[in-house]
């Protein structure tokens, strides 16, 4: 009987089993969370160069199928199925060094910028001159500043916007709190009224030889110190909140679909922490990938690295969720400087004396940094800008390796503003990886040819085929607000390598598109130790994609940041990117420097003493070249309409001439 009975479990279990394999087996290949994307440029970024396939399939968030369209029909019967309809579907665009933080403060204050910004809902105006910044931000204080209430501007540059100290700011605001955040977000003036506020004195800041007192400022790491006494102001929640969503608009019309902040905290570990948690726990398209801030983390705790590092690996358990994770075993430090502020750290200094490098980190703690998260064999990430402030990590960590050899360390190098073949060619002897910003090119080469830096070195910033030649892997990133957040910007500009103000420097360091797309996808996704699950296309990792209304392999290279995002598919569910489209293939779009380019244009033209108050709206249609419809208020109170056609070579022609609208 006992014999009977034990056949009588076995075979049942057994007949369980077969029921539950083919259960499983017909819910791989016929569910309704199953979808087929086919009828368009797919492009996987998997290989050394663009690989296309017919069709891919997910199963809710996971990519179970890439290959050909007649067989991912016949496997998938009961699948969704998704037309790309000509659309180009990529690996969803990764944001390997972003701030929510910078996001949250800069995106609902007030901007006054040497270059327009486009905000959700808004575009600054530029301010290029010290008389147009000073008249903007009079017109700031005089409308929005508020007796009681800190505001903050940001985006002052002495370059483009003249000296700037307390005494001015207590002219322009002798009443209200003022203060003006720099472009680099590494310094801040602050007038009397701010000061009040803040409830800080001289004697907080003794012998701080980064805090000039009577000036109001407070630069790297004197603004690092004064951080954490203004934080419950600075993070002012109701704002901050404001901020984070207007962070999720634009990673979403920009096709970013992972985003990872090197160096988290900023100043207030809970509370940016409980604010960021608020924004993501409303479910946006995209992660959040944290990287702990060595610096903050130790001041934080009582001034012991050892402490910190302690801190640092609890933090996965006690933090992360569904959509934020801290990363383990990864560590972000400072070397030099801001290039923005011209305080990196360079070999042979600047060209006056009115710049000088500075170091984020006194080099003594630095080093003992770098030797002890070295030695526990930590992923640890540098900001380092200048070619001195790069060859000082690099020298630190000679050391490190002689004493304690480590393979596949994927020790990384951010920002890297300038440097030459020699300092290229040690990063690739040490074993490292970079992640580099594009952008500085655009908007800094021009005027640091002629200030700070001169031509020879202002014109060979981020020289990124010296890394790409060498198999150094190389991601892009905006450090937000240090660029925009615009991928197809950052690779148009290391393809192009063309800057504001139209100059073609050090043209031998362009790239090809292919290892610019990679930058932004599969080696955004190495830079974050996340290959595995994200980057590219292949069965097993995660169904982010991001869909294109072009193909940036098949378009000229001069209109790669011109291609509208169409959605983002986050998870195997699609987010639309709300921007208006048209009838005639007309697009409602953002304000960008080549539209001002378009506008300037037609102004020479106009016979007209009225000069530019703003532009109302723009619309673009893409025809071999791009088609710029374009409203415009002049100071006189006329609003004009204009057509203007820009060709693949960046030549334009007005093709409406300017007209007054009734």
């Amino acid at each position: 009987m006992k014999k009977y009975f034990l056949f009588i479990l076995l075979f049942t279990l057994v007949t369980v089993s077969c029921n539950t394999e083919k259960k499983e087996n017909s819910y791989k290949t016929n569910s309704s969370d199953q979808t087929i994307y086919f009828g368009g440029d797919i492009i996987t970024m998997e290989g050394d160069n663009a690989e296309y396939v017919e069709s891919i399939v997910s199963d809710k968030d996971k990519i179970v199928f890439v290959g050909k369209k007649a067989e991912a029909f016949k496997k998938y019967k009961n699948a969704q199925k998704f037309d790309l309809k000509g659309q180009t579907m990529m690996p969803g665009f990764i944001e390997p060094h972003l701030h929510p933080s910078i996001a949250a403060l800069m995106l609902p204050n007030e901007t006054i910028a040497p270059f327009s910004w486009n905000k959700p809902g808004e575009t600054t105006k530029a301010a290029k001159t010290p008389e147009t910044y000073r008249a903007l931000l009079q017109e700031a204080i005089d409308n929005k500043a508020q007796l009681d209430k800190m505001f903050f501007v940001w985006g002052y540059h002495q370059l483009w916007h003249g000296d700037l100290s307390r005494e001015m700011l207590n002219k322009m605001a002798p009443d209200k709190p003022v203060g003006v955040i720099h472009r680099s977000f590494h310094e801040i003036f602050l007038n009397d009224k701010a000061i009040e506020l803040f409830n800080i004195t001289e004697d907080d800041f003794k012998g701080n030889p980064q805090v000039e007192w009577k000036k109001g400022h407070f630069y790297e790491a004197g603004w690092l110190l004064l951080l954490p006494k203004i934080g419950n102001i600075l993070l002012d929640p109701v704002s901050y909140k404001k901020g984070l969503s207007m962070m999720t608009q634009l990673m979403l019309r920009n096709g970013v679909t992972t985003i990872a902040e090197p160096g988290f905290p900023s100043s207030d570990f809970k509370m940016e922490y409980d604010l960021l948690k608020s924004e993501m726990d409303k479910n946006p398209p995209y992660d959040v990938f944290l990287i702990p801030n060595g610096t903050q983390l130790y001041a934080m705790s009582g001034n012991s690295n050892e402490k910190a590092m302690k801190a640092m690996e609890k933090l996965p358990e006690q933090y992360n969720t569904d959509n934020i994770f801290f990363l383990p075993n990864q560590v972000k430090l400072f070397s030099d400087g801001a290039i923005y502020s011209l305080a990196m750290q360079m070999k042979d200094g600047y060209i006056s004396d009115d710049f000088k490098g500075q170091w984020m980190t006194p080099l003594d703690l630095f080093k003992e940094q770098l030797s002890l998260y070295w030695k526990n064999d930590y992923k640890i990430h540098v900001h380092s800008n200048g070619d001195l402030g790069i060859q000082q990590v690099l020298d630190y960590n000679k050391e490190d390796q002689k004493a304690y050899p480590r393979k596949d360390h994927r020790f990384t190098l951010h920002h890297m503003g300038y440097f030459d073949a020699d300092i290229a060619l040690q990063v690739k002897e040490l074993g490292m990886e970079t992640s580099v910003n594009p952008y500085y090119l655009w908007a800094l080469a021009d005027k640091y040819s002629k200030y700070g830096l001169g031509a020879e070195r202002a014109e060979n910033l981020v020289r990124i085929k010296e890394l790409t030649k060498r198999d150094i892997p190389v991601s892009f990133h905006s450090d937000f607000a240090m660029a925009p957040a615009e991928p197809l910007t950052l690779v148009w500009t290391a393809v192009n390598r063309e800057t504001a103000e139209n100059s073609k420097f050090s043209q031998d360091q362009r790239i090809d598109v292919f290892t610019a797309m990679q930058a932004v996808t599969i080696t955004a996704a190495r830079t974050l130790d996340q290959e595995n699950s994200i980057g590219s296309i292949k069965t097993g990792k995660t169904a982010n994609f991001t869909i294109l209304q072009e193909d940036p392999f098949k378009v000229e290279p001069m209109h790669i940041k011109d291609i509208k995002v169409v959605s983002v598919i986050f998870k195997g569910k699609e987010h639309m990117n709300k921007t208006k489209s048209m009838p005639g293939g007309w697009s409602e779009t953002k304000l960008t420097p080549d539209v001002e380019k378009a506008l300037d244009f037609v102004l020479k033209q106009m016979n007209t003493s009225a000069k530019l108050d703003k532009i109302v709206k723009v619309k673009t249609q893409v025809v071999a070249g791009v088609n710029y419809d374009i409203d415009f208020k002049l100071d006189n109170g006329e609003v004009w309409n204009t057509v203007v056609f820009r060709d693949l070579k960046g030549n334009y022609k007005m093709t409406k001439t300017a007209t007054l609208k009734k």
